[in-house]
């Protein structure tokens, strides 16, 4: 397997530093240590902390991309939306400091809060379109992003059970509503 390039590697580590330490640990002296490049060779790559994090919130939009995708060929939609609403605790770790992080305006650059900001979008017409009705859509969207806050602050999220029974219920209407709509 090829080794990663040294931007891939800058990227990774300002990810596990995201993840492990927060937003107040990321320096480029700390990223460059942790990628195992000379502060140089980071700012050969990324002149600024800010093209860093830019980079980086578009290398997470390509993977989201990746989610749309999959979204767009799923069979249940309700189902698929709010299983990838919960994110792992590695995940929620990264995603709570990328949030923190776009909410600072020295930081983050109104490209990479639109880059985020068109995800969110992009989830929102997804539903709408695969939910014909436009009032359960918005539930469904309005469950996911609870589901998704209270996973990135660390709250309590549904047990598997629950969550499942939740997700059941949703789709249930989802399809009720569009069944009913093609009887008409």
């Amino acid at each position: 397997m090829a080794r990663p390039s040294s931007r891939d590697r800058i990227l990774d580590a300002l990810q596990r530093i995201l993840m492990q330490e927060g937003l107040h640990a990321v320096t480029l002296e700390s990223v460059a240590d942790h990628a195992g490049v000379s502060k140089g060779g980071l700012l050969y790559h990324f002149p600024t902390k800010e093209a860093m994090l830019d980079s980086f919130v578009q290398r997470m939009c390509e993977a989201a991309e990746h989610e749309f995708q999959e979204a767009e060929q799923a069979e249940d939609i309700v189902a698929f939306y709010l299983r990838v609403s919960v994110p792992g605790s590695s995940d929620a770790a990264l995603m709570w400091s990328l949030v923190a992080s776009l909410r600072t305006n020295d930081v983050a650059s109104s490209e990479a809060r639109q880059l985020v900001a068109d995800i969110f979008s992009r989830w929102e017409d997804i539903l709408r379109r695969r939910i014909s009705d436009p009032v359960t859509a918005e539930i469904v969207r309005l469950v996911g992003d609870g589901l998704y806050l209270r996973a990135l602050a660390g709250l309590s999220v549904p047990d598997d059970e629950l969550l499942a029974a939740l997700t059941g219920r949703l789709a249930k209407q989802a399809k009720a509503v569009t069944a009913g709509e093609a009887m008409r």
